[in-house]
């Protein structure tokens, strides 16, 4: 635990009292706070004050007496599309409103840094799609290399959960933009923007208020050095505001897998092959086609991003290469689940909109695709042009119809819910194909999480047969 500073003797409210909420009460209480909180649930309220935390009805004025800051949980609105009462209240008393996130930044730094030989860096991966897959794999290549690494944020551990920095240590964190657009302090070393298309948009009031959450990471925060996607306008607007031109540092690396970069400091993947360029020149040369568990365009640009990050923190690419080769994979992204009779079965249930179901389905050929579930908006039209890659789809949940219309002559079968789908898709395929879940949808119609709906394919997958 990261005890929070600044608050010894002060009473601070929590709001939301779910995962990284209760990690905010126990940090404040380690560091001397007077914590109240409160939770719209009475199962949450219940299980914090069996803590031993103080509980009390934020809603009401009478709770507010000496309160000097509210610690807001990611999934509770402050802005868009309407603030939570609680918060409203906040802002008209003048309270400050801050997150995790925000404690964090202003107490992770302690005076004992003084006497470390190699002082603790923070990396910060955001963007659309991607951010977990690219901040397990640069931790999982710092250990590899034998190098002291944590890893948190909206992956593993909450931000508080972590421990106390070590000599030379690397603390590795996944940040949404719920999480960077109400931080009152964000302070990375380095930052890692992959991406950008449109999602969270009420929660946001549109896409501009979406680019300018994560953007915060970066204008605020101040990174030494910015590895930043230049994929799409967003990125290639953002790289260009770090860009420093004076001092002829290189406090960008771009990064891409849809272009060649050759100036400036550069990583990108084409065809398969990450290539690093510095100073004009070609310095490193990486075969991705070779790495199971990084498959797609999409991977490759995750790659791309973590050997940027890897390279900026100091690591050789002798050090880096292993890392990649020896990387797991990281559930629910791209799994690959098994191999039956030569139909391989992949697990994208983190595919949950159709920008990301795109990079999913552009991974595979021949693809027997499990879709559906709680819809967003715009559906799954702007996958049209891969729908010549589809065997047949395999229509689940609440969207299941409106699917159906747009996939159109597509062979396709609405089958309702996963047990039916997959039983389908199995008894179908045939060998060279792949059986793909990749939602595009939200999980909530017939889920908790995405986390559930994965490994509920996975579990019908080591229930079929193997002859």
């Amino acid at each position: 635990m990261i005890p929070v500073r600044g608050y010894d003797r002060h009473r601070v409210a929590v709001l939301g009292l779910g995962r990284s909420g209760l990690s905010a009460a126990r940090a404040l209480r380690a560091g001397g706070a007077e914590v109240v909180a409160w939770d719209d649930t009475e199962p949450a309220r219940a299980a914090a004050e069996a803590e031993g935390l103080e509980i009390a009805d934020l809603t009401r004025d009478r709770a507010w007496e000496g309160v000097v800051a509210l610690i807001v949980s990611p999934g509770i609105p402050h802005l868009y599309p309407a603030p939570h009462p609680v918060v409203a209240k906040a802002q008209e008393r003048g309270v400050v409103v801050d997150n995790d996130v925000g404690l964090f930044f202003r107490s992770f730094a302690t005076p004992a840094w003084e006497a470390m030989d190699s002082p603790p860096r923070v990396v910060c991966v955001t963007g659309s799609n991607g951010k977990s897959t690219t901040t397990a794999l640069i931790h999982h290549c710092l250990r590899a290399a034998g190098k002291p690494a944590q890893m948190g944020g909206n992956i593993g551990r909450g931000v508080l959960d972590l421990d106390p920095a070590s000599d030379g240590e690397t603390v590795v964190l996944e940040l949404s933009s719920y999480q960077t657009e109400l931080a009152r302090a964000l302070a990375p070393d380095i930052a890692v923007f992959l991406n950008l298309s449109p999602d969270h948009l009420d929660r946001h009031g549109g896409l501009g208020g979406y680019f300018a959450a994560k953007r915060r990471l970066f204008a605020e925060g101040a990174p030494e050095r910015s590895i930043i996607g230049v994929d799409t306008p967003e990125g290639r607007f953002l790289a260009g505001q770090m860009r420093e031109q004076a001092d002829g540092g290189e406090p960008v690396i771009r990064i891409a897998n849809t272009v060649q970069i050759k100036e400036g400091w550069s990583v990108f993947a084409r065809k398969g092959f990450l290539a690093e360029w510095r100073h004009g020149r070609q310095v490193a040369s990486v075969d991705l086609r070779e790495i199971p568990t990084l498959p797609g365009a999409h991977n490759h640009q995750n790659a791309c991003a973590a050997w940027a990050a890897l390279r900026a923190l100091g690591l050789g690419p002798r050090q880096i290469e292993p890392g990649l080769r020896s990387y797991p994979g990281l559930a629910h992204r791209c799994q690959l689940i098994a191999v039956r009779r030569g139909v391989a079965y992949v697990n994208d249930s983190k595919a949950t909109n159709a920008d990301a179901a795109e990079k999913s389905l552009l991974a595979f050929e021949r693809i027997r695709w499990i879709a559906g579930g709680q819809p967003k908006e715009g559906g799954i039209v702007p996958l049209a042009p891969l729908f010549d890659r589809l065997a047949k789809a395999y229509l689940i949940g609440a969207a299941a119809e409106d699917f159906a219309a747009t996939l159109k002559d597509v062979p396709h079968a609405l089958c309702g819910d996963m047990e039916t789908a997959v039983a389908a898709a199995a008894a179908e395929a045939e060998p060279g194909e792949t059986v793909l879940l990749a939602p595009a949808c939200a999980s909530f119609d017939q889920y908790r999480s995405f986390e559930a709906r994965g490994d509920h394919f996975a579990a019908l997958v080591d229930a079929l047969p193997d002859d």
